[in-house]
C-alpha cells in the first residue's frame, strides 16, 4: 500500500472533530492517528517478542535438562530481549518545533507505518520457527538442536537489521 493510500484510509475513518483539527492544525490529527496506528502495531510486535521469550525460556530449560543446551540457546534469549526493547522504544515520528533536521510529515509517518507492516512476515516466520522447535523439543527430538537455535538467532538478527533501517524511512537522504 502506498503512503497516499494509507493516509486516505486514515482520513476516511476520522470523525468530524479530527477533520476540523486537520483544517486548523495543518493535518495534525491525521499525523496523530498515523502515529497511534504505528504505536499499536509496534506494541503488538513487542508483545509477540515477549511471549516468544517465554516460549524460548521453556525450550532453554528443556535443553538444560536434556543436556543439549549450547551457548546459542542463551544468546537467543539475549537477542530477543535486545530486539524487543528496540521495537518498544522505537522512534515514532515526532520532530521538535525548532528541529534542525526538518519536520516529519504525514507521508513519512505513513511510509514508516507501511514499513512496519511489511515486517509482519518476518515476525511470523520467527514465531513459526520457535513453535516448530518447541514442538520438536517436547517430543524429545533434539537432532540438530544447536543448528535450529542458530537459525532462529539468525532470523531474529535479520529482523533486527531491517528494524534498524526503519529510521531512514522518516528522513530519506536528501541533497
Amino acid at each position: 500500500m502506498s503512503e497516499k493510500e494509507t493516509i486516505e484510509k486514515v482520513k476516511d475513518r476520522q470523525g468530524l472533530l479530527a477533520k476540523i483539527q486537520n483544517v486548523f492544525g495543518l493535518g495534525y490529527a491525521t499525523k496523530e492517528d498515523l502515529r497511534e496506528l504505528d504505536k499499536k502495531l509496534r506494541d503488538l510486535y513487542y508483545g509477540g517478542f515477549k511471549s516468544l521469550r517465554h516460549r524460548w525460556e521453556e525450550i532453554y530449560l528443556s535443553a538444560l535438562n536434556a543436556g543439549k543446551a549450547t551457548d546459542d540457546f542463551k544468546k537467543v534469549i539475549q537477542t530477543i530481549d535486545r530486539v524487543a526493547e528496540k521495537v518498544n522504544r522505537a522512534d515514532y515520528g515526532y520532530a521538535g518545533l525548532m528541529d534542525r533536521k526538518g519536520h516529519i510529515r504525514e507521508t513519512e509517518i505513513a511510509r514508516v507505518l507501511n514499513y512496519d507492516r511489511a515486517l509482519n512476515d518476518e515476525v511470523q516466520g520467527i514465531v513459526k520457527a520457535v513453535e516448530d522447535f518447541y514442538n520438536d523439543t517436547q517430543a524429545g527430538n533434539w537432532a540438530d538442536a544447536a543448528s535450529k537455535a542458530r537459525n532462529i538467532k539468525s532470523l531474529i538478527l535479520s529482523f533486527e537489521s531491517k528494524w534498524d533501517e526503519r529510521e531512514k524511512q522518516f528522513r530519506l537522504m536528501e541533497v
